[in-house]
This record gives C-alpha cells, sequence and structure tokens, in this order.
C-alpha cells in the first residue's frame, strides 16, 4: 500500500505545540519560511540529494532560515532529513487553518468577474458573515468567465451569487417552460 505524506499531522503537532507554549505568531513565521525555500529549485536539489552530508544540508539551512523559532528549525531538520521538505506550504496551509479554527474565523474563497475593491470585500465579507455566524476573511480570486457577482466557498458551502448561474437559471425556466 503507497504512503500518502501529508502536512496534516506535522501542523496539528506543530499548533499543539505553539498553543502550549503561546508562541502562534512566532511558528507561523517560521513555517512561513520553511515554505518559501520549497520554491528555490536549486535549493530543493541540493536538500534533497543523497550525494551531500546532512551536516552540509544543516548549514545551508542555517544560513537560509536565519531567526527562525528553533523548534520550527528542528522540524526543518526532520523534513530535510525525512526528504519531505516539499510538504513545508501544506504544513502552513494546515496551520493557518488551525490557527483560524482556533480564533473562530472561517476562509471564504471568493471568486469574482473583477478585482474587488476593499469596500467591496468588506460588504461580501459582513454579509457573509451574517450567514454563517462566524468571522469571515476572504481569499479573492478573479475569473471573468462568471460575468459579474461572485461566487463564494466557505468549507462545504456554495453561494453562487455570479450572473453566469442567473443566466442558466434563466435559460432553464425558458426551456421549461416551453415544454
Amino acid at each position: 500500500m503507497p504512503r500518502i505524506s501529508s502536512g496534516k499531522r506535522y501542523a496539528q503537532a506543530v499548533f499543539e505545540l505553539a498553543l502550549e507554549k503561546n508562541e502562534l505568531e512566532s511558528w507561523q513565521e517560521g513555517l512561513k519560511k520553511i515554505a518559501e525555500l520549497t520554491i528555490h529549485e536549486d535549493l530543493m536539489a541540493f536538500l534533497q540529494s543523497p550525494r551531500f552530508p546532512f551536516e552540509a544540508k544543516k548549514e545551508l539551512l542555517k544560513n537560509q532560515l536565519r531567526e527562525i523559532h528553533p523548534l520550527a528549525f528542528n522540524l526543518a531538520l526532520l523534513l530535510v532529513n525525512k526528504n519531505s521538505l516539499r510538504l513545508g506550504s501544506d504544513i502552513l496551509q494546515q496551520y493557518i487553518a488551525l490557527l483560524d479554527t482556533h480564533r473562530g474565523v472561517d476562509r471564504a474563497k471568493v471568486i469574482s468577474a473583477v478585482p474587488l475593491r476593499n469596500e467591496d470585500r468588506e460588504t461580501i465579507s459582513s454579509r457573509l458573515e451574517k450567514v454563517v455566524e462566524r468571522k469571515i476573511v476572504i481569499d479573492d480570486k478573479v475569473d471573468s468567465s462568471i460575468i459579474g457577482g461572485f461566487i463564494a466557498r466557505i468549507g462545504d458551502m456554495l453561494i453562487d451569487g455570479s450572473i453566469r448561474q442567473k443566466l442558466e437559471s434563466l435559460k432553464k425556466s425558458l426551456v421549461e417552460a416551453r415544454r
């Protein structure tokens, strides 16, 4: 059976440790720095290569991850040792999700036809907060194919207020009326 790796278990362990020590922000910064390492292909090739000794990799990480939480540095070393440093961004995303839940915040992925202005973001956020009765932070994306309006996803909930959806509904109603 193939082994499936996920950053979820690492994130859960790190979150519990950070919560216990009241170091939530410093861990988030450390995880962000670890995740940023993964975008540098040359660096990743070196850190994943079995041809280089672990001590050389450790020194390189020391130079790259200056002023990082000591235990976050140890996590980076563990990930390098297990050849799993690519999990860094997944661990960060999972950690942020746990942090948001702890703080009573939900993230809404909002797709709009045009870039959202700050006042649009605030209006959508306040309306969504009324629906889910929790604080909402918006991660927005632009997709011109929705024509206008927006589509919001909060966890498993989908709110489709796009013009495209309204046109599809109108089309369906007209086709049914013809029958």
